[in-house]
């Protein structure tokens, strides 16, 4: 069963990404406004039940550089052009908007959400979760991941060179997460999850990313407390939600049209970290 979030959360600096705590002093006059985001959890199953991925970002990175994330960026304008919202199947604007609490004249769109998610996960990992139909072969895939990446081509026109479309019922919406007010770069992002084959490997973006590793939900937080696995309050949050499903059509039969709350959390430096408040 999904756990409320704690109204009091602690982690030691090591076991954060550098120079994540020094960043908690730096309190702007002003917020930042929070930009519309997507993160994408794959999972598939496991000799231990349900396996997530997680991606190392490069230490380069602007945000949160060294931690171990899920895939996910900023939503696009062209993920809720009609050019992509025409290859869903089961997923209208009119369904993404209520599932997301947004009204239709949101912006962007609620479907963008969902739509920068696989285009995300697509980019970060070479996966093609939610794809359907088509010739998403592995020499396809790989020229058609190198046409959005490294020559900017849009998703849908991706999309409909391989003549594949996009399965709205394949992903659960799971969460919500505002970036403090403390962060310098802050995000709205929505969290959804999706299914990928048993065995599925990533071939991870090496200009954002440095590692990728798959592991139970539980696995992870594991090598998090023993300092191995440095992450941020909604990785950890989702993983500790993640962890007590046997399967993975148990974890995502669980979120179909369950209410997904907001969180907005304060962090507090404190003498050996951080902590988290979630009022």
């Amino acid at each position: 069963m999904t756990r409320k979030p704690q109204s009091d959360y602690e982690i030691p600096a090591e076991r954060l990404p550098d120079g994540f705590v020094e960043t908690v002093g730096r309190v702007p006059e002003v917020p930042t406004v929070a930009r519309p985001a997507a993160t994408v959890v794959l999972v598939r199953e496991g000799a231990g039940g349900p396996e997530v991925l997680l991606l190392r970002r490069n230490r380069a990175t602007g945000f949160v550089p060294g931690a171990w994330v899920f895939p996910g960026g900023r939503v696009d304008a062209a993920d809720g052009e009609d050019a992509l919202v025409e290859r869903w199947d089961g997923l209208t604007r009119e369904g993404a908007a209520g599932r997301l609490g947004l009204g239709e004249g949101a912006d962007p769109p609620a479907i963008a959400y969902y739509g920068a998610a696989v285009r995300e996960a697509v980019e970060e990992t070479g996966l093609w979760p939610g794809v359907v139909g088509g010739g998403v072969g592995v020499g396809e895939a790989a020229r058609a991941r190198e046409a959005l990446l490294g020559k900017g081509v849009p998703f849908a026109e991706v999309l409909k060179s391989l003549d594949a479309r996009l399965d709205g019922s394949t992903i659960e919406y799971i969460a919500h997460w505002v970036t403090p007010t403390v962060e310098p770069r802050r995000y709205d992002t929505r969290f959804f999850a999706v299914r990928v084959p048993p065995g599925a490997e990533a071939v991870y973006d090496e200009r954002e990313m440095t590692g990728a590793v798959w592991l139970t939900p539980g696995g992870a937080l594991a090598r998090h407390r023993r300092g191995r696995l440095p992450m941020i309050f909604p990785t950890i949050r989702t993983l500790e939600d993640l962890s007590d499903f046997g399967t993975v059509e148990d974890l995502l039969a669980y979120y179909r049209g369950r209410a997904i709350p907001r969180v907005l959390p304060e962090i507090v430096r404190t003498a050996t970290g951080v902590s988290l408040r979630v009022s």
